[in-house]
């Protein structure tokens, strides 16, 4: 009996489809007439019983972690590389992902395959960063098992293996091009495997797209000790790395750089996406956010304008969309303003996302001065998350957030301990503006 698989997603049929119904490409079902016969062979293989070990009996190791001397990248990976640890890198193509690895792996022995540069773009790209090549090996070669086979020989030379990216490896042993669902589960899965038996930490970089491909790095988030993703927009010099996952470390931590034409600097300064000399203006609230065990403070911008369309827009850059309009739907309740009659632009200065719930009720601060046209006050920090009824909610970190804030010369701090609902706000904020004139 024949049977059918896709290449790209693994789909299984008894029959064939011009057209998977799994991914939706087209010719990618191909016969495999030796299907049953490799099922029945697995069948007729011997019960093999398990082995059972206490657990307690079971040695606790220690895992001797390997620093980057980059302290942000550090921070986020939980104090440096575990050996045998499994890493993958995320972000958007040209974020600066090969950067970051080059600058951060400039003292560690390290095997980097990349099958989307050569070795000229690869080296040139360190002299530009100043960066020793003397402990870097390259490779273009793609074959997994290759791969595998060259670094075993390697052992005693190389402690990290970098694949640049994920997407471009492939197994003899697999049908279907790189990329493809299959080809990516099936690498990762042999590399995952090296790893783990010979101690090798192994980063794999992969890239997102916007169109959210099947083939992606997120389906292979569960095979991989640790998810880092480095964000920002290439049209700011500011880039943020997080981890959504992490075995070997906390997922609560947060590493900023700057990208520079010498590369990326690392960002110790909470204040760094605020400008020095801050002027006063309808629309402009700061925010204290945690990010992990850090503080930092975030410039949010409301323009509120009339509409002239049927529907009003809502433009938002850096902030979950539909946290804001559940807020804007906040304030519409308890504040009666007729917000159906303009259009609003939300924007997080500085090219990042917050993530954090701190930030509700900065957002709303900076709505209601943009609607009302007055400016918020001087050297003021907002800090609360906001209910669906419009209260005002203590939010994680919060009292070392306004320990910082105090600390860094904000005079006026607003947080669910001086107001207790929305509707208190508006009132607040000008009874408490001392200079009219502004």
């Amino acid at each position: 009996m024949s049977f059918f698989v896709c290449k790209e997603c693994g789909f299984g049929s008894a029959s064939w489809y011009g057209k998977c119904p799994d991914c939706g490409k087209w010719n990618t079902l191909v016969e495999r007439p030796d299907f049953a016969k490799s099922t029945s062979s697995k069948k007729k293989e011997g019960l093999k019983k398990i082995s059972i070990t206490p657990l307690k009996k079971i040695k606790t190791q220690e895992k001797t972690r390997i620093k980057t001397g980059i302290f942000e990248f550090d921070r986020v990976l939980g104090g440096g590389f575990v050996p045998g640890e499994v890493i993958l890198l995320t972000g958007e193509p040209g974020i600066g992902k090969s950067t970051l690895i080059l600058q951060s792996l400039k003292n560690i022995r390290t095997l980097y395959i990349s099958g989307e540069e050569s070795g000229e773009q690869v080296k040139n790209r360190a002299d530009r960063l100043g960066v020793n090549l003397d402990n870097f090996l390259f490779s273009n070669d793609l074959q997994v098992e290759g791969i595998i086979e060259s670094a075993a020989e390697m052992k005693d030379q190389i402690d990290i293996i970098v694949i640049d990216s994920i997407q471009t490896i492939y197994s003899k042993d697999v049908e279907g091009v790189s990329a493809g669902i299959t080809q990516l589960k099936e690498v990762t899965k042999l590399l995952v495997t090296f790893a783990k038996k010979n101690n090798f930490a192994v980063i794999l970089i992969g890239h997102i797209t916007k169109e959210g491909e099947i083939a992606g790095p997120k389906s292979l988030e569960h095979f991989v000790d640790c998810v880092l993703n480095f964000e920002g927009e290439k049209v700011s010099n500011y880039r943020l790395i997080r981890t959504s996952k992490n075995r070997f470390g906390g997922t609560d931590e947060i590493g900023i750089f700057e990208m520079t034409g010498r590369g990326l600097k690392e960002i110790s300064n909470p204040l760094v996406f605020l400008e020095e000399k801050r002027s006063l203006e309808p629309g402009k609230a700061i925010v204290g956010v945690a990010e992990g065990k850090r503080s930092l403070f975030f410039e949010i911008q409301t323009l509120v304008v009339p509409t002239v369309l049927a529907f009003p827009r809502r433009v938002v850059k850096g902030l979950d969309y539909n946290k804001v309009l559940l807020l804007l739907a906040v304030v519409r309740k308890n504040l009666s303003f007729p917000l159906d009659r303009f259009d609003i632009y939300v924007n997080v200065i500085g090219g990042v996302s917050i993530k954090g719930t701190s930030a509700d009720l900065g957002l709303i601060a900076s709505l209601i001065s943009s609607f009302k046209n007055i400016p918020l006050p001087t050297s003021s920090l907002f800090i609360g998350e906001v209910g669906l009824l419009g209260e005002i909610r203590k939010t994680y970190f919060e009292e070392k957030i306004l320990s910082e804030g105090k600390r860094l010369g904000f005079k006026k701090i607003y947080s669910g301990k001086n107001i207790n609902s929305v509707k208190t706000l508006p009132s607040v904020i000008l009874r408490e503006r001392s200079d009219r004139r502004i």
